[in-house]
């Protein structure tokens, strides 16, 4: 077989030219296409989220010992909680 190239006589079974280091056949698979890189709106709509829903706690925060019973800091807490971990998520899968 000869080198497609650098025209080195090389080996039927060879898998790249010993001389050039070129592949014998085209490869097998393809590259990984490049994923365009998403727009920060998102990332900047969570973290206004973040920071409404934290002084909505800081609010609640203040005011419930008025009412005892009260059932939205618990579930703000939550959310915020929630908010908190989807932003740390999609920052690790960057």
């Amino acid at each position: 077989m000869i080198c497609r190239q650098c025209g080195t006589e090389i080996a039927d079974k060879a898998i790249v030219c010993y001389r050039c280091g070129t592949a014998t056949t085209d490869p097998i698979r393809r590259p990984a296409g490049i994923r365009r890189r998403r727009s920060p709106l998102l990332s900047t709509a969570v973290l206004v989220l973040l920071v409404l829903a934290a002084l909505f706690l800081g609010e609640a925060g203040r005011i419930a010992p008025q009412y005892q019973a009260s059932w939205e800091l618990p579930v703000a807490a939550v959310l915020l909680v929630i908010a908190v971990v989807v932003v740390i998520v999609r920052i690790v899968r960057r």
